[in-house]
């Protein structure tokens, strides 16, 4: 199943993903789930959060998915969404 990660930075916490990104990335690459991902970017281009289309069995597996992620573990997000999602076009 897909799953979109929709995740918003706290106010003011671009120095925190900085400091993890290296982590996220590793993390992002280190198995299989991960189909698509990036940040998403303000109206001037700084990164405000994480948009990151998982390809799971379940949704318990997108959450523990979820709460490896370095970057939810230095508190870097605000809030976190896991959302079915049927793509249509691509692949």
């Amino acid at each position: 199943m897909l799953v979109a990660l929709i995740a918003h930075d706290k106010p003011g916490a671009l120095s925190v993903r900085q400091e993890n990104r290296p982590a996220h990335v590793e993390y992002l690459k280190s198995g299989t789930a991960v189909q698509q991902a990036g940040p998403l970017l303000d109206h001037v281009g700084d990164m405000i959060g994480s948009l990151i289309i998982l390809d799971v069995a379940d949704m318990d597996e997108a959450r523990i998915w979820a709460d490896g992620d370095p970057y939810g573990k230095a508190g870097l997000f605000e809030s976190v969404d896991l959302i079915p999602w049927n793509r249509v076009i691509g692949g």
